[in-house]
């Protein structure tokens, strides 16, 4: 195996396991609840509440890694990574929303962790007593 080969082979290595990350929802741990429904959670990450479901104000922050960004959109919010970044287009153009602002992953759970109202997603093995992690029913 050449030096490319080896490589690709890690690059694959990588993306496999961003890919197979064990991600969960997490949040600020003001939060007065422990689960959302999926449908309120992909609402807040699509722009369409700024609140949750008690009528606090809530703060969706996405990770500017693709892969897991990609992961937590298809298996949380049901949507291709297309499918939201067509939509993020459109919401854009018409001036109708802005995406979640996105933070570097070794910064996502201090902030979700200092911003009131914080919602984001890490991988479980990071989850620690500074964020609640949030249960995400159909």
């Amino acid at each position: 195996m050449n030096i490319k080969q080896g490589l690709c082979l890690l690059a694959l290595m990588s993306a496999s396991a961003v890919a197979s990350a064990d991600l969960v929802v997490v949040a600020n741990p003001g939060v007065h609840f422990n689960s959302l429904p999926q449908a309120q959670v992909t609402r807040l990450f699509l722009g369409q509440t700024n609140n949750f479901p008690d009528g606090s104000a809530a703060q969706p922050l996405d990770i500017n890694n693709a892969g897991q960004r990609n992961t937590f959109y298809e298996n949380v919010l049901k949507r291709s990574p297309e499918q939201i970044e067509k939509y993020w287009a459109r919401m854009i153009f018409t001036g109708k929303a802005q995406p979640p602002r996105q933070v570097r992953a070794n910064e996502i759970k201090a902030l979700v962790a200092e911003i009131p109202g914080a919602i984001s997603y890490i991988d479980s093995s990071q989850v620690d007593a500074s964020v609640k992690v949030i249960t995400v029913t159909p």
